[in-house]
């Protein structure tokens, strides 16, 4: 209202010429001050300003939140292809235009070519020599500068030319503070919905995996960046690249940032990092690092903890981040991290209660069914001694000692059920079986497993963690949605890949459904994309169930 109230004194006492122009003015008023989106508004003030002061060229440069040169730069009567021979547009830091940048008072010139502050101009610009430049400014503050060259017909800017543009360059101020305003709004609702969907999918009982990549998708779609990365501390105290969403992300997953990094100890440390240029900035010193621009690096922190650290790189040259985007980032990672940690704890507690389950197994295997199977087997020995029948005999013995296999079978099963998380070495080996008992609990029976070649010794840890997810992803899948009653898993690590590299390959074949028309197939895409990441591929066909019933996975990756 006072912008409005100024811009209205400030008609009083204009020339007759001056005032034949006044509606011509308040048309252009009411045409600045339509719509909310920023860059249609951008747009229709430099066509307005250039159709009120009779200009042939028309820009306008938003200055960007340190102050300090142009975050945004809007042109009228430059066409594309001229655009393309300038190349770069100005960025505000010299000439006349970083003049008005640091000194915002109107500027009006009969030829800008001979003032001293202009830097000329890049090699296929357009000549220009008469120049008015006005700030657009709303209760004392700058929001950025209105340019206007080349008056037609050949003059000067006049006196009522700049009148009348500093008049606009008021509502101007306004609309672009209405649609900065109606911008922020937006973009803080994205980002909270954005923290929203993420704690609703990791609370829906995704596995650790999935829900980084979560995590990781979503970073990258709110920040509009070339790329969401999500980093766990690694083993010798660095950090390293566990989920990756984004076009081109190929031999990302993995990479490690040594604990001797700049960046990664203030991450461990619960400190956010920002960087303008991750190619050129010294303390970004894995070559990764050398395919992005600007980026912030978050820490994924609750309660004192530090749980991993979010990345949401732009490719390079791009737009850098401002403080309201870091803001926000900061507590769409905060609400990340909340919501990792709870849905680490229900993953605890549903894994407790597979453990008690396993326990009560173990028990009553124990107590019931060998007690039963040692009598039964007891009651045979003595009908095999009181027959006269050699063949009876015979059979009787045979029995006897398939019972006795069995105990052993199954004291070894209740072995496997009692061992914790951490008790047997974390070889491949043990981490497939280990994954099989857990999964039989829910199953209600065992799956059968087979292993070829030296699986512990030629399978790397990378491909091995991989495999293991896609093992508990395909056996999660059989339990969910294929009914199955019988799995046979198959770990070969002596299977050549089709490019001619040794590789290891897993098979999980169920007699279940099989895969239904227009059915979801989340897991088998994460299933193919763990592989496609490691340079491998997972592919799908019948299954081991009467007439090719049921589904069977082949997940396969280099060594």
């Amino acid at each position: 209202m006072d912008a409005a109230t100024e811009a209205t004194r400030s008609l009083q006492g204009l020339s007759t010429e001056l005032t034949a122009r006044v509606p011509q003015l308040l048309e252009a008023m009411r045409t600045v001050g339509a719509g909310l989106d920023l860059h249609i508004t951008l747009d229709r003030i430099v066509q307005t300003a250039a159709e009120l002061a009779d200009a042939r060229y028309a820009a306008i440069g938003i200055i960007d939140d340190a102050r300090e040169g142009l975050s945004d730069f809007v042109t009228y009567g430059v066409n594309g292809a001229t655009h393309e021979r300038i190349g770069k547009l100005p960025n505000g830091h010299k000439g006349l235009l970083g003049a008005l940048v640091h000194d915002p008072r109107p500027l009006r010139l009969a030829d800008l070519t001979m003032d001293p502050r202009s830097a000329g101009f890049p090699p296929g610009h357009p000549p220009m020599r008469t120049f008015l430049g006005v700030p657009i400014s709303v209760q004392g503050e700058i929001f950025g500068n209105l340019y206007l060259t080349e008056k037609r017909g050949g003059g000067e800017f006049s006196e009522g030319d700049l009148h009348m543009v500093r008049v606009l360059a008021t509502e101007a101020g306004i609309a672009i503070g209405n649609a900065r305003m109606y911008a922020a709004i937006r973009q803080r609702e994205r980002w909270i919905d954005g923290s929203v969907a993420v704690t609703t999918a990791l609370l829906a009982g995704s596995d650790v995996d999935d829900a980084l990549a979560v995590v990781a998708e979503h970073a990258r779609r709110l920040a509009d960046s070339a790329a969401g990365i999500v980093l766990l501390p690694a083993e010798d105290g660095g950090l390293e690249i566990v989920a990756v969403s984004g076009e081109d992300t190929t031999g990302l997953m993995g990479v490690h940032m040594p604990p001797d990094s700049p960046v990664a100890s203030r991450l461990l440390a619960g400190e956010p990092v920002f960087v303008d240029d991750s190619a050129t900035d010294p303390r970004m010193i894995t070559e990764a690092a050398a395919r992005f621009g600007p980026s912030m690096l978050l820490p994924l922190k609750s309660g004192g903890r530090v749980l991993g650290t979010l990345a949401t790189p732009r490719a390079r040259g791009g737009r850098p981040f401002g403080a309201a985007e870091r803001r926000l980032a900061a507590q769409f990672a905060a609400q990340a991290a909340l919501a990792l940690v709870l849905a680490e704890a229900r993953r605890d507690r549903e894994r407790l209660a597979v453990y008690e389950e396993r326990d009560r197994i173990a028990r009553d295997l124990h107590d019931l069914v060998i007690q039963r199977l040692f009598a039964t087997g007891m009651m045979l020995e003595s009908a095999q001694r009181r027959s006269v029948v050699p063949e009876v005999r015979d059979g009787v013995g045979q029995a006897v000692d398939e019972l006795d296999t069995t105990i052993q079978e199954i004291r070894t099963a209740i072995f496997a059920l009692q061992q914790g998380p951490n008790e047997a070495p974390t070889g491949l080996r043990t981490r497939v079986l280990r994954e099989i008992g857990t999964a039989a609990a829910p199953l209600g029976f065992q799956p059968s497993v087979t292993f070829t070649g030296a699986v512990d010794a030629r399978v790397g840890e990378r491909t091995g963690k991989n495999l293991v997810a896609a093992l508990r992803e395909s056996l999660s899948n059989a339990f969910r949605h294929a009914h199955a009653s019988r799995i046979e898993v198959v770990v070969d690590a002596t299977v050549t890949l089709p490019d001619g590299r040794e590789g290891v390959r897993l098979t999980v074949a169920d007699d279940g459904v099989g895969i239904p028309e227009g059915g979801r197939r989340s897991g088998l895409r994460n299933l193919a994309r763990r592989a496609e990441e490691l340079g491998g591929s997972s592919t799908y066909g019948p299954g081991l169930g009467e007439g090719g019933g049921g589904t069977t996975v082949r997940w396969e990756a280099p060594l």
